[in-house]
């Protein structure tokens, strides 16, 4: 591919998969998608694309990701009969995510659908991390993906549904993200308490415990200071925070 045609922006080296961030150069404003091209020229806003290259690896991606691949590659499902089915469909509904995911192995590289959106390059060692639903775009197959299920009143009170992504293990993995890389704060926890108001935490990482509390302990202190409910992060870990989402 022409790599004068765009620059990378972020970059993970595995052993056996790299994994890309490429940034376009500016487009010019065609008949097809002018409005979105005209959009992004007049704001700044990029198109971006994610590239993986594989030496003898494997790489799962949300279904339709793909927008092209070269070299010795093969495409699998990733159901795993009659009991792995279930399980996905169930977790992949409850996660507003794609039932199948593609695993694709062997060497080559493998070219997902350019966005104007972001996206997060992570490596996770030994490690589980929590992300808003929706946000998972690709990882290694070592990286487990599964479901964490909110408390009830936290997912009520706090208007983020009562299920999140949860990816567990070792290995690189792709999330889609509302804002870039240098908009985003992230939080360290060292056995204490972070208090949110907002939808603008992203994904927590570590031994955390999520909820959501009132921001006054009683009912009239929570309606005269205008407030009403904060999201509450406590233990041990990191939070990943977008200050500026809807600014």
């Amino acid at each position: 591919m022409n790599d004068s045609l765009f620059t990378v922006i972020e970059k993970q080296e595995g052993r056996r998969a790299t994994f890309e961030v490429l940034e376009y150069k500016e487009l010019p404003v065609t008949s097809a998608g002018s409005s979105s091209s005209y959009y992004a020229k007049e704001t700044g806003v990029k198109l971006k694309q994610v590239r993986i290259t594989l030496r003898q690896g494997a790489v799962q991606a949300e279904a339709g990701a793909l927008q092209f691949m070269k070299g010795d590659l093969q495409l699998k499902s990733n159901a795993g009969g009659v009991g792995g089915f279930m399980k996905k469909m169930a977790s992949n509904i409850l996660t507003d995510e794609s039932l199948f995911k593609p695993l694709y192995e062997g060497t080559g590289e493998i070219y997902l659908e350019p966005s104007y959106g972001h996206y997060l390059l992570m490596n996770l060692n030994e490690e589980e991390v929590v992300a808003d639903k929706g946000m998972f775009y690709a990882a290694e197959p070592t990286v487990q993906l599964g479901v964490s299920r909110q408390k009830l009143t936290s997912s009520i009170k706090g208007d983020d549904g009562l299920f999140q992504t949860k990816l567990k293990g070792s290995g690189f993995c792709v999330l889609q993200s509302p804002v870039p890389l240098n908009q985003i704060m992230k939080v360290q926890l060292n056995d204490e308490k972070l208090q949110v108001d907002g939808t603008f935490a992203l994904l927590r990482k570590g031994d955390i415990d999520f909820s959501v509390k009132r921001a006054s302990s009683s009912i009239v202190g929570s309606a005269t200071s205008g407030e009403g409910y904060l999201h509450v992060f406590e233990g041990t870990g990191e939070v990943w925070l977008a200050p500026t989402l809807g600014r």
